[in-house]
């Protein structure tokens, strides 16, 4: 089918995004996807890597050395990548991923979040970028970034290019609909 990268925490949350996570990672197996995610083995990062492989999806984790310790690399990954920098790190995702699902997450998330979603809108890729957000973690950020649209500092078309979710099946929906 597809790689799709998914970006989400990777230090602990609640259940509810433990769950979440799961869930995601679940159906992306099942529906024979490729998981592309940030090569780390704890917290949503791990449960979604974890999940997908429990439904016999592939996973390919992508980790800076500097982080191998620190989020603890998922050794089970079918393929783990080690780089060299940040950097690195997020280019390999964005080029091996053919859409984007975001989970609720916190400064990294969202600075994956940004960077891809930018690209976007830039023109550097056509992939889709999707909030999966169904407890409304991301509501005050889309509402400040709606008074952004209305400042005239985003414009409509790439607040457009930001896809919000509240299920896994309409995430899963509208990035098959970019593919």
């Amino acid at each position: 089918m597809s790689a799709i990268c998914v970006y989400c925490a990777s230090g602990p949350v609640a259940d509810n995004y433990l769950a979440l996570a799961t869930e995601l990672g679940t159906a992306l197996g099942a529906g024979g996807h490729t998981l592309v995610s940030g090569g780390g083995n704890v917290s949503m990062m791990g449960a979604v890597a974890h999940a997908t492989r429990a439904a016999g999806g592939h996973t390919i984790g992508i980790i800076p050395k500097a982080l191998v310790q620190r989020e603890v690399a998922d050794l089970d990954a079918d393929e783990l990548v080690i780089t060299d920098t940040m950097r690195q790190r997020k280019q390999q995702m964005e080029d091996r991923a053919d859409a984007f699902i975001t989970l609720p997450g916190g400064i990294g998330t969202l600075e994956e979040l940004f960077e891809t979603w930018t690209a976007g809108y830039l023109g550097m890729h056509r992939k889709p970028v999707v909030l999966l957000d169904p407890d409304g973690h991301y509501t005050p950020l889309l509402d400040w970034l709606q008074t952004l649209t209305e400042s005239g500092f985003v414009s409509t078309s790439a607040l457009d290019r930001l896809v919000r979710t509240t299920t896994v099946r309409e995430a899963l929906a509208r990035c098959a609909v970019y593919l």
